[in-house]
Order: structure tokens, then sequence, then C-alpha cells
């Protein structure tokens, strides 16, 4: 396929911004990237979508994704943290049937193709949500998907056993870190090697030690990734500390993370509001990734991850949109958005955290953080085709000075015209081809009345009006 008349942004090594221009792709794979009229001349014979008035860009990554929740889409607004696991999110979920899982995760995975992104991190799939289902949604859907199933032995969140886990989603050693490896070696490259299979660790205080110490062991041994929320509340910082080294010091969330292992290249830790100096430190010698989710936490009230320190640290950031409870939207544009200005307001420097370094985050940032970085992040001759166009035609987008201005802060997902997956159009002239979208929706509608049936929260799931 031509893909011609669009303004290309590459996020290649020198980050180059072509107009009135053309990427060509053969198979899976980009196979040139130059001037509308050069490509013409060489592939007049291919297939040709014309993207006037479009910018062509990477497809974006989301490092930080909850699939099953998106059935939970306003279930849980304007609570506290406690409340809103303990009294709604834990006991929906907790109630989940298999069936239940897979139609999520096409709801999930319908909502970010349609707005432009391509790859994702799901961070902790239970096993009662049908790991199986999952992985034949992303085959399915033509997405890529980084799968992160859950391993936990222990049915609370941090110290508390106020914050119990509803008994529907506690899992033992055997279900989550074996379960895990029977899906790694059942799914782990599969869809022409779009699945990968990771550890998706539960908070420190839902894993013992023994079992930290036993999948870290695991994954160097294998090669297999790790994703876990860390130091996103202050709850967990208050966890770490009631812990001890081996000269009997109080863990910080850092220290306690090096002491199991969990630090290095081949980990993405999400949120990381709480840190502190020596702890940006201890990320960026260790090499791990940060997932920077700046709706999630400001809506859950958890505090402003520090990105300018660790951009400053040298640390690899990420964006992720976090679950639909918490932040309602898989939009990456819409995360694009709040976390290239939130930084700003907080630090009172509106220089910081820019536009480029915002879509760095959301492409080549994410790719690197995923171990993806040499095939997808850029548009580079030789890597996978995975890419977006961006329609600009709508009064919402016109008119623009700066191509990766108007993406962060003035388009949102509903501005994604094409969206193309290792080759292959998932997504034309803003409709899916790969997912019957009316079917997706309706059965998302109905799993979600027979989930808040079987929870017991009929009548409570809504807001606080009257709704006559």
């Amino acid at each position: 396929m031509l893909f011609t008349n669009a303004t290309i942004l590459t996020l290649d090594p020198s980050r180059r911004i072509l107009t009135n221009a053309a990427l060509h792709t053969t198979n899976d794979r980009i196979t040139a990237i130059d001037k509308t009229p050069a490509l013409l001349a060489k592939h007049p014979d291919d297939e040709i979508i014309d993207l006037t008035d479009h910018i062509l860009m990477p497809g974006l990554i989301s490092t930080h994704m909850h699939t099953a929740q998106t059935l939970l889409r306003g279930c849980a607004d304007d609570l506290e943290l406690v409340s809103w696991l303990c009294e709604r999110i834990w006991v929906l979920q907790g109630n989940f049937t298999a069936g239940d899982g897979y139609v999520a995760a096409r709801l999930s995975i319908a909502e970010m193709l349609r707005a432009g992104t391509t790859c994702f991190l799901e961070s902790m799939f239970a096993d009662r949500y049908g790991f199986d289902g999952l992985c034949r949604a992303v085959e399915e859907s033509g997405i890529r998907g980084c799968l992160g199933k859950i391993v936990m032995d222990t049915g609370r969140y941090a110290q508390d056993d106020a914050w119990a886990m509803h008994p529907g989603l506690v899992e033992d050693r055997e279900m989550s870190l074996m379960g895990t490896m029977c899906m790694w070696e059942k799914w782990n490259g599969r869809a022409d090697d779009r699945i990968r299979v990771w550890f998706g660790a539960r908070t420190p205080g839902g894993v013992s030690s023994t079992l930290y110490r036993e999948m870290t062991a695991l994954s160097r041994q294998h090669n297999i990734p790790i994703t876990m929320h860390c130091a996103e509340v202050s709850a967990d910082r208050t966890f770490f500390a009631s812990t001890t080294d081996s000269s009997g010091n109080s863990h910080t969330p850092m220290t306690y993370c090096s002491s199991m292992g969990l630090l290095s290249p081949n980990t993405v830790l999400a949120h990381m509001v709480h840190l502190d100096d020596n702890g940006i430190t201890l990320l960026s010698e260790s090499g791990t990734h940060v997932a920077h989710c700046p709706t999630s936490n400001a809506k859950l009230a958890s505090g402003t991850c520090r990105v300018p320190d660790l951009q400053r640290a040298g640390v690899n950031i990420g964006l992720g949109t976090d679950g639909a409870p918490c932040n309602n939207s898989c939009d990456m544009f819409q995360e694009m958005k709040l976390a290239g200005i939130i930084h700003k307001g907080v630090s009172g420097d509106p220089t910081v955290v820019t536009a480029e370094e915002v879509l760095e985050m959301a492409t080549i940032n994410g790719a690197r953080a995923l171990g993806l970085v040499d095939q997808i992040g850029s548009l580079e001759v030789g890597k996978q085709a995975d890419f977006v166009a961006v329609n600009t035609r709508g009064v919402q987008m016109q008119p623009w000075s700066n191509p990766v201005s108007a993406v962060v802060y003035s388009a949102t997902g509903r501005d994604v015209a094409w969206v193309v997956v290792d080759g292959k159009v998932v997504v034309r002239e803003g409709e899916l081809v790969t997912m019957n979208e009316e079917e997706v929706v309706r059965e998302a509608k109905r799993c979600r009345e027979e989930v808040v049936k079987r929870a017991g929260l009929e009548g409570k799931v809504g807001g606080r009006w009257p709704v006559v």
C-alpha cells in the first residue's frame, strides 16, 4: 500500500517531520518514506490511500491498561480509593466470568483501535477473566498486545486488612505464577508475534517476598518481562516503610523493589507517584521503565508523578490510560494532552514536559519500555507497519501550525481516520474493519448488566442525582 500526501511525524532518531510525504508498505513492513511524487513514480500500480490534510504518525502505545475494567466504565466515579476498590471495583471484578472477560477485552480493544492505539500493555489480568479469551481477542482484532497475567498470593492491598480483596479475585501461587507460565508457553509469540505474555505482579502487599523472588528468577531465566503498580498511593509508601533491609533499615518503594530483583530494563512500573530522590536514582541506574498515568492519578487523587525529575535523571517514561473506572476513556490522545499540561500547573513552569516529549512517551518511549523499540514506535524503513492517520479537516483541528502540537493538544481519538497494525488496515476512514462494533457494544451492555446483578450492586453504581 502507498499512503500519500500526508504530513508525517517519523519519530526517527532525528525526529524528522515530512510534508507532502508518502509511506509505502509491503506485507508487514515499512519499505519507503519519501516525498509523494517520488514514491508515486516508483509504485504507480500499488493501492493508494490519499491522506491529504492528514497527519501520519506511529501508532500510539499504552503502557498501562486494564482491559477487563472497561466493562465497568462509570461504576465508581468520584470515590476515594478504599471505597473505589473495596466497595465497587473488586466486588464487580470478583463476579466476572471468562465470558465477561472476553467481551470486556473486545470492548477495550475496539476503543483503543478506534482511537489510534496499536499496542498496549495489559497490567494485571486475573485468572477468572479467562486469559485465553484475552489472547483470542487480540488475535482476532489485529492489535498488538503485551499481556500481563496476574501474579499474587495475598488477598489484600498493602498491609491494611481493611483493604481485603473480594474472595473471587484471590489467587495462589499455582493459579497465578504457574498459570502465567502455562499461558506464556501457549500464547507467547502467537498471532504473528503480536502477542507477548508478561508477568503482571500485584502491588507489594499482595505478593509475598518469596513469590516475588521466584517470579523475578523466572523472568531472568525465560526473558519474561514484568509489569507492576508501584508507589501509586501513600499507603504503598507506608507498606514499604514497614519492611526492612538486611541492616534493619526501613525500605522505600525502590529499595524494596531492588531487594526483590524487580528493577531492570525488563520491568515497567506503573504510576510511581510517591518517589524520593534516591528512588529516582535507582530507577535510572537500573534502566527500569515508568508508565505515567496522569488522568488516573488525578481522578483518584493519588498525586502527581515527578515526571520532570524522572526525565532529568534519564528514566524512560511511557504513557498509559489505566482502566476505565479511573479514567473513563482509553483515548491516548486525551492522555497526551493532560500529560503535557498537568506538570506545568504543578511546577509553575510552562516549559516543562513539552508536546514533543509527550508524543515520545506515547510512541517511541512506550516501544522501548515494552522491549519493542527495534520493531515499532517510529516510522522507519524496515520497522513494522504500525501507524495511524489523524484527519485535521475538522473545525476542532484548524488551523494548525505545528503538527506535534496539533496531535497532542488539539486532537482526540475521534479524529483518527486510519489505523494500520502489522501492515494490515484495522480502521479505515474511521470504521473498524476487524470487529463488528455494534456487536461489541451490544455484548458489553449485556455483560455489564449481568456482572452488576451478580455482584448485588443493582441501583448502586449510578450517579448521585435521581434518575426517573
